[in-house]
């Protein structure tokens, strides 16, 4: 038989199962909801509130090789020049042309820009391709 005395030195030096699953569930919960908050983070960096958004207001296919596009772009900070890639694509949907537009610093924070895109093939629609600050020196006026 065992002594009634040894029982709470044996429980101290041996914890229940029940108190170390307990304690590893708090333990995975705690890692995920910290796992959760940098993914959100993260996240919102990435995919959060668009510093240039674009949108094609219209576009016409002006002959067998060229397409008129109007393009409309709205910064967050208007007084920063950007860029946009615009492009034609085919009845297909395979791009037959492209063509970087200069956004210049402006008042305003939404302008809308004309442009002209040459294409290999008659075209059969245009649209957006993106937008970026990251503007090239070939495109600034000397």
């Amino acid at each position: 038989m065992t002594d009634t005395a040894e029982q709470p030195r044996r429980s101290a030096r041996y914890p229940s199962k029940a108190r170390t699953a307990r304690g590893k569930k708090w333990g995975f919960t705690a890692l995920g909801v910290i796992a959760g908050i940098v993914l959100g983070v993260v996240m919102f960096q990435q995919f959060g509130p668009a510093e240039i958004e674009y949108e094609v207001v219209a576009f016409e296919v002006v002959d067998d090789d060229t397409l008129d596009i109007k393009l409309s772009v709205t910064r967050q900070d208007p007084s920063q020049e950007a860029v946009c890639i615009v492009r034609a694509r085919s009845r297909d949907g395979s791009e037959t042309g492209r063509r970087e537009i200069l956004v210049p610093a402006s008042d305003a924070s939404t302008v809308v820009l004309d442009s002209t895109v040459k294409t290999s093939q008659r075209p059969g629609m245009g649209d957006g391709y993106g937008c970026s600050f990251n503007v090239p020196d070939y495109l600034r006026a000397p």
